[in-house]
């Protein structure tokens, strides 16, 4: 028996670290190569493969478009890994246990807080999290089209203005653009920062992706916050 595609392509040491690397946030081929330790050309090539095996996606950076970012594709890994375990015996399924977030902390930064951070928040709040959001250069208001987005895909409502940077602790700081990311501050107390390369949206079929895009994102993020607040009770 062949064993799965999943398990064949990130069984190789070099590719599970890529993997493990990318499921902390999104990353540079540069910045890879300087955590990996090895050379561009390999890391490329490996990067490569994980993007035609669809565990890997990549898109050019919104701040420097001679950047490529790439991220892991969540939905595709969690779908392939349970297809993975099934093959091997189907009574290796793992069901999660619910953890109160309230006691976990998160920033959602982007540069205008109008659209991308906004969005992020609402949606990290409705699973029970402490979730806030900011901007380096906020706008006078929070996009129209954010707005709509969130009532009629997932009835939420939204009802704020954008902020700038707060002073306050958080456990996490989630950067949602490329420029931001360039120029978030450093907050007060150990937090971890974890950069979601996400282009800003325009016409309301793109906020409506990248509303999605967020939801997932937030989706697979729940069990890292799960296991923080576990560990800070």
């Amino acid at each position: 028996m062949v064993a799965p595609e999943f398990l064949r392509m990130a069984s190789h040491p070099l590719r599970w670290r890529l993997l493990t690397e990318l499921a902390a946030g999104d990353h540079r081929v540069r910045e890879l190569t300087e955590r990996v330790g090895e050379p561009q050309n390999l890391v490329s090539y490996h990067l490569r493969l994980l993007r035609d095996g669809g565990l890997v996606r990549s898109r050019r950076s919104s701040s420097d478009g001679r950047d490529t970012y790439y991220h892991l594709d969540l939905d595709r890994c969690a779908s392939s890994f349970a297809a993975t375990a099934a093959a091997l015996h189907p009574a290796l399924e793992t069901t999660p246990v619910a953890t109160p977030l309230d006691d976990v902390r998160v920033l959602f930064a982007c540069t205008g807080n109008s659209a991308r951070s906004p969005i992020a928040e609402a949606l990290l709040r409705r699973h029970g999290a402490d979730a806030s959001s900011a901007g380096s250069e906020p706008r006078a208001r929070v996009h129209p089209h954010a707005v709509k987005v969130l009532r009629e895909e997932f009835g939420l409502d939204l009802d704020q203005a954008p902020r700038p940077f707060p002073t306050d602790r958080y456990d996490y700081v989630i950067t949602l653009c490329d420029r931001v990311r360039e120029v978030c501050p450093e907050f007060e107390g150990r937090h971890a920062r974890i950069h979601w390369s996400i282009a800003g949206p325009v016409g309301y079929p793109e906020f409506v992706r990248t509303a999605r895009e967020l939801d997932t994102r937030i989706r697979h993020l729940l069990p890292v916050l799960a296991a923080a607040a576990r560990q800070k009770g």
